[in-house]
C-alpha cells in the first residue's frame, strides 16, 4: 500500500512538472561552453515579463505563461542577443539556447585587494551563528546580506526553506532584529539659505513660482519611520505650499489672484513677515482641453518594493478614474531598455489600459534617459494642438545605464520642453530615492513633482488635485518684490532657495521658472526689518553708500507703500509673456486670517527642522501652539496630521544621506 502511494505521488508530480509552460535552454559561447550568470530578460510588448540568471553549466528555466514573447540574454564581453516572437503553448516547454559572441561591453581589468576565507565554517550548518565586530571588519563587506552569503547553504542572500518567502533570513545585531539592510543611497540637492538683504543695495528680489509639495510627504515619512529628515529635504516652500488655504478666486478674465498681509513675526518680536498668497483659476471640467497623456514608468529592479511599483499602478488607476472617454494615455517603459507597452488609447478603453498596468513587473537596470526620450516621442507623435500633452514620470530616480549624471539629464530635459509637452514627476520609494534628480527634471522640464509615499497621498495629487496636477494654466510664471527702503530696512524671503533669479531674468522671456496648472495656490513669506526697528549691528554689517540716497527721493508719497509685487507669465502656447503688478500697503495686520497664520507655522516648523541660524526665540512647542490655534476647519485631516508629526519631531534626531552641491 505504502508503494502504491509513493509511486501515486511521484506520477502527479510528474504530472505537474509536465504541465508548466515555460522556456528552457543553455546559453554558451562560442567554444559551446556555458556560460554562468547570463541574465535572461522575458519580454512582452516592451515590458519586462520575467528575469533569470543561468547556473553553473549555462542551464536556464523561465516558468511564464503561454504567450508570444521576445527573450533577451545578455553577458558581461560579449554582445546582447534577442530571439523575437518566441510562442509558448500552453502546459509545454519550449525549448531555446543560445550562443553568444564576443563585443560588447568588456571589463579592462579587476584587482583583488585582499581576500579572505569564508569566517563560517562549513561543518556550521546549525543555522546559527555569531559574527564578531573583528571579522566584521576584516571582510570585504559592509552590507548584512553580504555577511549571510559567507554562511554554509546560504547562495546569494536568498534563503527558502520549505515554501519560505525570498530573503526571509533574518539577522540581529545587538540584540536588535535588522529588518531593512539596504544601504541608504539616497541624495538632495544642496540647500543654503537665503540671507538677509540691505534694501538700500538691492530693492528687488526676483524668483520662480513653484508650487511643488514633493517636500512635505518626504519629511512626513522621514518622521513616520521614526527619524528627522536630512536639512537639504526640507523645502520650506513646499512644505507651506503642500496645504489647502481659503484665498480668494481671482476676478473676471485674470488668471490668478494675490494677496498681502503684513503681520508680526513669532520667533522674533523686531522682525515682521510679509505674506503673499497666491490662488489660480479654476476651470469647469467639462472646459478642460482634451488630453494627450504618456504614463512613463520606471519598471526597474529598484522598484519591486510594495511601495514602489505597486503603488505607481494603483496610483495611475487612480488618475485614469478622472480622466474623459476623450482624452488618451499611452504607457511608456524603462529598465535596461524603453519600450512602448500601450499605444496611445482612448481613456474610454478603460479595461485595455488597466490590463496593461496590471501586466506590469520589475527587474533589470534604469535607462530612464532612453524612457524620456521614447515618451517624448509618443507624445509628440499624438501631439493635440491647443491640448493637454504631457509625460506623467513614475521612479524613485535611480537611473543607472545611459545619460544619468545631472548636467546630462538637464541637457536633455531643456530639449525636449521645448516641443510644447509638459511633465509631472512623480517620486515613490525610499533608500535609493533620488530626490535631487526629480527636482532637475521637474524644474527643467515645464513640470511640477510630487512625492507619494501612499494611497492617500495619490488620492490627494490624482484625485483632489487632479486640475493643477495635469493642466497647465501658465509657464515660466516669474515673481518680483520690489521693497520700498524707505521702509523696508532688510528683507529675507524664506524657502525658494533653488528657485531664485537675476533681477535682469524677470523681463528675459527666454529664462525658463515655474509652471501653475488649475486651481494652483502658492504662498511666499518674506521676513523683514521695517526701518524703526531696524538693528544695524546685526543686519547692516556693510558700510552705508556714499554715492546713493538711503531713502527713496519724496519717500513721504510712497510712505503707504512697503513695496509693489509684480508677475509675469506666459500661456501655455506662447514664448510672448504678459505682465501685472500690486502695491503692498505699508499697513501691519492686526487681525490674522487662520490661514495666514497656519502658513506660517508651517514655514515656522521648516526653520526648526533645517536648525535655521534666523530663529531668534523658536520653539517647537510654540510652533505647535500656533498651529493648534489656527488649524480651523480641518476637514481632510491634513493639519491635525501635520501637528501629530511636530510633536513626534521635536524628540527626535537627524539622519544624513547624500547631498548634490
Amino acid at each position: 500500500m505504502k508503494k502504491l502511494v509513493i509511486l501515486f505521488t511521484i506520477l502527479c508530480s510528474s504530472f505537474i512538472l509536465t504541465a508548466q509552460s515555460g522556456i528552457k535552454g543553455k546559453v554558451t559561447d562560442e567554444k559551446l561552453e556555458g556560460l554562468i550568470n547570463a541574465n535572461i530578460r522575458v519580454m512582452k510588448k516592451g515590458v519586462l515579463v520575467k528575469g533569470v540568471v543561468t547556473d553553473f553549466d549555462g542551464n536556464y528555466t523561465v516558468q511564464i505563461d503561454s504567450g508570444t514573447y521576445n527573450i533577451e540574454v545578455s553577458y558581461v564581453g560579449y554582445k546582447t542577443e534577442t530571439k523575437s516572437n518566441v510562442v509558448v503553448k500552453k502546459n509545454i516547454i519550449t525549448f531555446l539556447d543560445f550562443k553568444l559572441v564576443e563585443g560588447g561591453v568588456t571589463l579592462e581589468s579587476v584587482m583583488i585587494r585582499e581576500y579572505k576565507n569564508p569566517v563560517f565554517s562549513k561543518a556550521n550548518i546549525s543555522g546559527a551563528r555569531t559574527v564578531t565586530n573583528e571579522e566584521i571588519a576584516k571582510m570585504p563587506t559592509r552590507n548584512v546580506n553580504a555577511i549571510s552569503n559567507a554562511a554554509s547553504g546560504i547562495n546569494n542572500g536568498d534563503a527558502n526553506i520549505k515554501g519560505s518567502r525570498s530573503n526571509a533570513t533574518q539577522y540581529f545585531m545587538d540584540g536588535i532584529r535588522v529588518t531593512n539592510n539596504m544601504p541608504n543611497t539616497e541624495s538632495y540637492a544642496s540647500i543654503k539659505e537665503n540671507r538677509f538683504v540691505n534694501s538700500n543695495s538691492e530693492q528687488l528680489s526676483t524668483f520662480s513660482l513653484d508650487v511643488d509639495r514633493a517636500a512635505y510627504s518626504n519629511v512626513r515619512r522621514f518622521i513616520n519611520l521614526g527619524e528627522l529628515p536630512p536639512t537639504d529635504a526640507i523645502r520650506i516652500e513646499e512644505m507651506i505650499n503642500y496645504f489647502s488655504y481659503k484665498y480668494a478666486a481671482p476676478k473676471n478674465d485674470d488668471i490668478l489672484n494675490v494677496q498681502t498681509s503684513v503681520v508680526d513675526c513669532p520667533w522674533n518680536k523686531n522682525h515682521q513677515l510679509l505674506h503673499i498668497g497666491v490662488q489660480s483659476k479654476k476651470i469647469d471640467s467639462k472646459d478642460l482641453p482634451s488630453s494627450n497623456l504618456v504614463f512613463l514608468i520606471d519598471v526597474s529592479g529598484s522598484m519591486e518594493s510594495p511601495n514602489k511599483l505597486p503603488l505607481v499602478i494603483q496610483s495611475f488607476k487612480i488618475l485614469l478614474d478622472q480622466l474623459r472617454p476623450e482624452d488618451k494615455v499611452a504607457i511608456v517603459t524603462y529598465a535596461g531598455n524603453a519600450g512602448v507597452a500601450l499605444p496611445s488609447t482612448f481613456a474610454s478603453n478603460k479595461t485595455k489600459i488597466l490590463e496593461c498596468l496590471d501586466q506590469l513587473q520589475s527587474g533589470g537596470s534604469t535607462a530612464g534617459a532612453q524612457g524620456i526620450i521614447t515618451a517624448y516621442e509618443i507624445a509628440e507623435k499624438n501631439f493635440i494642438k491647443e491640448g493637454n500633452n504631457r509625460v506623467v514620470l513614475a521612479t524613485d530616480g535611480d537611473f543607472n545605464v545611459g545619460v544619468s549624471d545631472n548636467k546630462s539629464l538637464e541637457k536633455l530635459i531643456e530639449e525636449k520642453r521645448q516641443s510644447g509637452v509638459f511633465l509631472s514627476v512623480l517620486g515613490f520609494g525610499y533608500g535609493n530615492y533620488k530626490d535631487d534628480k526629480l527636482q532637475l527634471l521637474a524644474d527643467k522640464g515645464n513640470g511640477n513633482h510630487a512625492y507619494i509615499d501612499d494611497l492617500q497621498e495619490a488620492q490627494k495629487v490624482f484625485a483632489k488635485e487632479f486640475g493643477g496636477t495635469i493642466y497647465t494654466l501658465a509657464k515660466d510664471v516669474k515673481f518680483q518684490i520690489e521693497f520700498n527702503p524707505s521702509v523696508v530696512s532688510n528683507y529675507r524671503l524664506i524657502g525658494y532657495e533653488n528657485r531664485m533669479l537675476e533681477k535682469e531674468d524677470f523681463n528675459n522671456d527666454k529664462i525658463d521658472a515655474g509652471e501653475l496648472g488649475m486651481g494652483h495656490q502658492m504662498t511666499a513669506i518674506y521676513e523683514i526689518v521695517l526701518n524703526e526697528k531696524g538693528n544695524k549691528s546685526v543686519l547692516n554689517n556693510v558700510d552705508e553708500l556714499k554715492y546713493q540716497p538711503n531713502v527713496v527721493k519724496n519717500s513721504n508719497q510712497y510712505s503707504n507703500e512697503l513695496g509693489t509685487i509684480k508677475f509675469r507669465y506666459k500661456k501655455p502656447d506662447s514664448n510672448i509673456s504678459a505682465k501685472w503688478d500690486k502695491v503692498i500697503d505699508n499697513k501691519i495686520n492686526n487681525k490674522v486670517s487662520e490661514d495666514v497664520k497656519f502658513s506660517i507655522a508651517v514655514a515656522y516648523s521648516g526653520l526648526l527642522l533645517r536648525k535655521s541660524e534666523y530663529l531668534v526665540n523658536g520653539s517647537f512647542d510654540n510652533m505647535i501652539a500656533l498651529a493648534n490655534e489656527s488649524k480651523g476647519n480641518d476637514g481632510d485631516g491634513y493639519k491635525a496630521e501635520f501637528i501629530r508629526l511636530m510633536e513626534l519631531a521635536k524628540n527626535l534626531k537627524p539622519k544624513e544621506v547624500a547631498t548634490k552641491e
